[in-house]
């Protein structure tokens, strides 16, 4: 997207596979809508076709898929095929959580891993959920809204 809205963004979100962890995902829905965008939980133990549906009936512009279990490379194997395969070709695809599960796997690989899967951004745990807000404005070229547009301050090397 090349021009600057004011208009919320639809996100998709939800716990991928067989996944029943609910706590992070509540979080990031919740500091998304504080955030003015319309979130549609898909909640937990979501398939990748809930994902791809609910996107496909919202608008949405991107889906936001948490898996803490360890097995994201497994339940994300070709989801972002299968995203192509339903028109969703633009559509921003974020991923985080315990990604992996051995802990010895380098954070960078899994990250690596998961990014030549089509994933736009991936996050390790404990991301700061201003983080992903911070990117998801950017990655869809979304204002500010007007409390954070307020706070900006300019500052210039030339004295008054």
């Amino acid at each position: 997207m090349s021009e600057t809205t004011d208009s919320p963004a639809t996100i998709v979100t939800g716990v991928i596979g067989s996944d029943v962890h609910c706590i992070g995902i509540s979080i990031i829905e919740y500091g998304l809508k504080k955030a003015g965008f319309d979130v549609v939980s898909l909640g937990i133990q979501t398939p990748q076709e809930e994902f791809i549906n609910a996107a496909l009936e919202t608008a949405a512009a991107a889906i936001l898929v948490s898996s803490v279990y360890g097995h994201a490379q497994l339940d994300c194997r070709d989801l972002r095929g299968k995203c192509i395969e339903a028109g969703l070709d633009d559509i921003l695809l974020y991923l985080g959580g315990n990604l992996a599960v051995s802990s010895e796997t380098p954070w960078e690989d899994t990250r690596a891993a998961l990014e030549a899967m089509g994933f736009d951004r991936v996050y390790p745990p404990r991301v700061a959920i201003a983080d992903v807000i911070r990117d998801l404005r950017a990655d869809l070229a979304l204002a500010p809204p007007p409390d954070e547009r307020s706070a900006v301050v300019h500052t210039t090397d030339e004295a008054p």
